[in-house]
């Protein structure tokens, strides 16, 4: 089992940029396909992207395209979030998931991930 940490979380103005990063440990990360979800108070837990194993197919809300870009490094068994003219509604923990997912697939389901981080606080002040 891959053990999965997130960082980068923080309070930020509208429109300003965060990066989440979620470093995994214990098993190489080139093995899983991966994805950041988002969970805001009294809301279920919803897809926000996802990453094939090399890293050259991603997919997307609709609610973050154009706005957040999603990519790995292999080398360093982290994956990464870049977050761009954050909006109040980003505001949510992200949590970083892990899928033993086969070359090309890119999950988007709560329920096809077997590993998650603890997740990070992104709040947007408006």
């Amino acid at each position: 089992q891959v053990q999965l940490v997130e960082s980068g979380g923080g309070l930020v103005a509208t429109g300003d940029s965060l990066r989440l990063s979620c470093a995994a440990s214990g098993r190489t990360l080139s093995s899983y396909a991966m994805g950041w979800f988002r969970q805001a108070p009294g809301r279920e837990r919803e897809f926000v992207a996802s990453i094939n194993l090399p890293g050259d197919f991603t997919t997307y809300a609709d609610s973050v395209k154009g706005r957040f870009t999603i990519s790995r490094d292999n080398a360093k068994n982290t994956m990464y979030l870049q977050m761009n003219g954050l909006k109040p509604e980003d505001t949510a923990v992200y949590y970083c998931a892990a899928d033993p997912a086969t070359r090309y697939a890119t999950p988007t389901r709560v329920d096809e991930y077997g590993s998650w981080g603890q997740g990070t606080q992104v709040t947007v002040s408006s």
